[in-house]
């Protein structure tokens, strides 16, 4: 039985259902703009201070100290001590590089809808942000990266099990080039991957 349905690295989330561990109420709290730019900026860049972290987000070091807190609160990061150069520096790094739950799980009850629609909304404008920064800035590119660069999307005949497989074949593909990390070139640059794949309504399926 398939255990994911949603899955969000933000910068590199695999889903886990609540009798794992992820409840509504932690899901929740991670529908925030800010800790869903903090999540990703820890995943794609690695340990950080709330410092380093309040430059990129051009908040304020106490804002971004709070909701550092609410992030460790509910067991998405953790402080990482040793890499502190005295008493007073807080290192944050992620507990896992992914954070995934079965939406099905969380759609039975008023306070599981809400989480998981509301986290996903803010996943959503995190990347329509990103999506948007890019193509306002392409000339900022070389022309090899504008020419590299996707917006493709297709329109597919599936059954659920046939959208498992494409996603789950899309993953592996995905997982493979993430391996190449290690050994990346000296011209590469972080590149953000979405996957949306849902069904819409037909035109005959819609009532009068």
């Amino acid at each position: 039985m398939r255990k994911k349905s949603c899955a969000s690295s933000l910068g590199d989330v695999t889903t886990t259902p609540p009798s794992d561990g992820l409840q509504p109420r932690a899901l929740r709290a991670l529908a925030h703009p800010v800790r869903i730019r903090l999540l990703s900026e820890l995943r794609s860049d690695g340990p950080a201070t709330a410092s380093a972290l309040a430059e990129v987000t051009g908040d304020a070091v106490s804002l971004i100290s709070y909701h550092l807190r609410q992030l460790s609160k509910h067991g998405f990061i953790e402080e990482a001590p040793e890499l502190a150069k005295d008493a007073r520096e807080r290192w944050w790094r992620v507990r896992e590089q992914m954070t995934s739950w079965s939406s099905a799980n969380f759609l039975a009850t008023e306070e599981g809808r809400a989480a998981d629609t509301a986290v996903k909304q803010e996943i959503l404008q995190l990347h329509h942000e990103r999506l948007s920064g890019f193509l306002n800035q392409q000339q900022t590119w070389t022309d090899e990266w504008v020419d590299a660069a996707a917006t493709d999307d297709y329109m597919l005949n599936l059954d659920p099990a046939g959208l498992h497989q494409l996603h789950d074949e899309l993953a592996t593909v995905i997982r493979r080039f993430q391996e190449r990390r290690p050994a990346r070139p000296a011209s590469s640059e972080r590149v953000q991957v979405l996957l949306y794949a849902f069904p819409v309504t037909r035109r005959h399926d819609q009532q009068p």
